[in-house]
C-alpha cells in the first residue's frame, strides 16, 4: 500500500518548480476522475492489454489512477530527480509495470519504447505542452487516445472554431488529426501551488484522416503564413505561395478571405495543391 500523496510530497520536500512548469495535482478524486472519463469516452473499462505513457508525473497522483486501470506497462518520463525518486517508490510496490525514464520528453520517440495499443495520459508541464501535442499530432496514427490537461486558455485554442480570435494554427491541426473532447475543467484550487488560471482536459482520439508527412508540412507553412498575418486577406498574407489565385479559384476560396475563415479542410484542400 502507498503512502497517502500528501505524505509522499512532504516527506520528499517536494516543491513545485516554476523553471519546470509544475503545478502538482494532489487530490485523488480528480485524478480518477481523469481517468474514468477518458476510458468511457473511448468506451473501455480499463488500460488492459495497452501501454501507457506519462509525461511530467510528478508526486504521482495520476500515476496511481492510471497504474489502478491496469496497463500492460506505464511508462514514465521525468525530469526532475526528486520525483525520480517518487517514481522509484511506486516501482517497488509494481514492480515491471511501470518503466521509469529520467529525461526530456520532447527527445523521446514514445512509439519506439513500447508496442500498440499505446495511450498517452498526461498533466502537461504548461512551458511545453503546445510543442509535446504537435509531436504527437504528426505521429498521431500510432496511438489509440492522447489524454491530456492544458492550461484553459490552450485548450480553448486547440477547440476553437472558424471565425473566432481563439482559431489558428494548432486548431487547424488538432481538428484535421483528431476527435477533440473536452472532459472537464479544473479551478486553480485542485492544484498545489494554485496557478493563477484554470485547467482543461481534453481527450484526442485519431481520426485516421490519412494526412501524409507533405500533408502535414504544408498545412504547417500555410497555417504559419495566414496566422502570422491573421488580420490580413489571404491575398496578402500568403503572397509567397506560387499560383495562389489559381489554386484558390481552383477550390472555390476567396482571395479577400482572412486566415481565421478558412475551415480546417480548406486549409488541408490548399496543402495537397502545393
Amino acid at each position: 500500500m502507498l503512502p497517502a500523496l500528501r505524505t509522499t510530497v512532504e516527506a520528499h520536500g517536494l516543491m513545485a518548480k516554476k523553471a519546470l512548469g509544475q503545478n502538482f495535482l494532489l487530490d485523488q478524486n480528480i485524478t480518477d476522475k481523469i481517468i474514468r472519463l477518458s476510458l468511457a469516452g473511448q468506451n473501455l473499462s480499463d488500460y488492459k492489454g495497452a501501454n501507457v505513457f506519462e509525461i511530467g508525473p510528478g508526486p504521482g497522483g495520476l500515476t496511481r489512477a492510471i497504474l489502478s486501470a491496469e496497463p500492460d506497462n506505464l511508462t514514465v518520463i521525468e525530469m526532475d530527480e526528486r520525483c525520480i525518486d517518487i517514481m522509484q517508490e511506486i516501482k517497488n510496490k509494481v514492480g515491471d509495470r511501470l518503466t521509469i525514464i529520467n529525461g526530456d520528453a520532447l527527445k523521446q520517440n514514445l512509439a519506439a519504447l513500447a508496442d500498440a495499443p499505446r495511450h498517452i495520459v498526461s498533466n502537461l508541464p504548461y512551458n511545453i505542452s503546445v510543442p509535446l501535442l504537435i509531436s504527437w499530432l504528426k505521429d498521431i496514427e500510432n496511438f489509440t487516445s492522447l489524454t491530456l490537461m492544458f492550461q484553459k486558455e490552450v485548450a480553448e485554442r486547440i477547440m476553437a472554431k472558424t471565425k473566432t480570435k481563439d482559431y489558428g494554427r494548432i486548431s487547424v491541426l488538432s481538428q484535421l488529426l483528431c476527435k477533440v473532447e473536452k472532459l472537464f475543467d479544473l479551478n486553480p484550487e485542485c492544484f498545489v501551488p494554485a496557478p493563477k488560471i484554470w485547467s482543461s482536459v481534453l481527450l484526442f482520439t485519431p481520426l485516421h484522416s490519412g494526412l501524409s508527412e507533405k500533408d502535414i508540412a504544408n498545412i504547417e507553412r500555410l497555417t504559419t503564413l495566414a496566422f502570422g498575418q491573421r488580420r490580413k486577406m489571404i491575398r496578402q498574407s500568403l503572397k509567397s505561395i506560387s499560383n495562389l489565385e489559381l489554386l484558390c479559384q481552383k477550390l472555390n476560396i476567396p482571395l479577400t478571405m482572412r486566415a481565421e475563415e478558412l475551415t480546417p479542410e480548406q486549409y488541408l484542400a490548399l496543402a495537397r495543391l502545393l
